[in-house]
């Protein structure tokens, strides 16, 4: 039989092996995931925080042979997909319309907090890494931020659990942040326009700070929406920077980390396709539904992959890290707020 034949023959059999070694795994975390989903619809709160925790408590199936490949797979591939599509959210004549000095706000707000992040982590003995990831989560979009760092750092285990240390405290500041920042945002007499830019710039994660914006008006909402998108687009460009870093600073021989992974590349297309409107408006809640199914999806499969022991190992410095970071940031937009007049 011709090998062109031969060859599905052979790849078929692969692709359904690949398949029946993982769908327990990934059913595993889909369930965890929709409980997660189904508690904050119902109860409020943060969706991937639910997801985290409910993960940890599933960790004795994290290495078993029935159930591993597929965690580690949602935890891999649907991370990166999940953070690819984030780019279709974003536009550039969303950017634009900011203007100039919110824009040079919020880069230098994300520039500094990363700056912070690196010294605050070395003062703290938690070391350069430590500094960067988190401080990446503060300044951009927190747990996708982190999760899409992560892809470009040396893949050892103390970065795995690094990695999850701060989803976990960026995603429990920033729902404090949704609670209290519409309160300070209202007593600081912030116009709507600069509640705005506070709320998009200052709180880590989009859908927090959608919750935050939208409490205190629609237009208020709308404008921390796009201050927000402005803050993600950074995101390839500060991955390509550490990406950079962590190339140069590889042992020689060592296996360097990619200087920008495809799934940036993925959501450097997507940022285009939507800015040039090939992307039709009946498929952006989709897509941006999809994108955030993945990323609950990916965190549960990082929960199931730690424990409670790995958490309380962390010790106290990751969480001031996390906190000095984030009233850094917000300290730093408030200041420019002013400055602006």
């Amino acid at each position: 039989m011709p090998s062109s034949i031969d060859s599905p023959l052979r790849a078929g059999p692969r692709w359904l092996a690949a398949a029946s070694l993982r769908w327990r795994g990934v059913l595993l975390c889909v369930v965890i995931a929709l409980a997660a989903t189904f508690l904050a619809r119902v109860h409020g709160g943060p969706q991937l925080l639910y997801a985290l925790l409910f993960g940890i408590g599933f960790h004795f199936l994290a290495d078993h042979a029935l159930t591993g490949p597929g965690v580690e797979f949602c935890a891999r591939v649907l991370l990166r997909a999940g953070v690819a599509l984030l780019g279709a959210r974003i536009t550039l004549e969303q950017i634009a319309a900011l203007g100039w000095p919110t824009a040079v706000l919020v880069a230098s707000a994300v520039l500094a907090t990363l700056a912070f992040g690196v010294l605050l982590a070395r003062g703290l003995r938690l070391g350069t890494l430590a500094g960067v990831l988190s401080g990446g989560a503060t300044a951009i979009c927190g747990a996708s931020a982190a999760l899409a760092l992560a892809a470009v750092l040396p893949r050892t285990r103390e970065a795995e659990r690094l990695t999850l240390v701060v989803v976990l405290s960026v995603t429990a500041l920033s729902t404090l942040a949704m609670l209290f920042y519409p309160l300070l945002a209202r007593s600081l007499q912030l116009s709507p326009a600069q509640a705005g830019v506070f709320l998009g710039a200052t709180i880590h994660d989009v859908a927090q700070v959608v919750g935050a914006g939208y409490s205190m008006s629609p237009a208020i909402g709308d404008h921390a929406t796009v201050v927000k998108l402005l803050r993600v687009s950074l995101l390839a460009l500060v991955v390509v920077g550490v990406g950079t870093a962590m190339r140069s600073g590889a042992e020689p021989g060592a296996a360097r980390p990619p200087l920008l992974p495809g799934f940036m590349l993925l959501f450097l297309a997507f940022v285009a396709l939507h800015s040039a409107g090939a992307i039709p408006r009946a498929w952006e809640s989709p897509l941006n539904e999809l994108s955030r199914a993945c990323l609950v999806v990916a965190i549960a499969a990082l929960g199931v992959r730690t424990s409670f022991e790995t958490l309380v190992a962390a010790g106290w410095r990751c969480f001031a890290l996390l906190l000095g970071e984030t009233l850094w940031l917000a300290a730093w937009v408030l200041l420019g707020l002013r400055l602006l007049g």
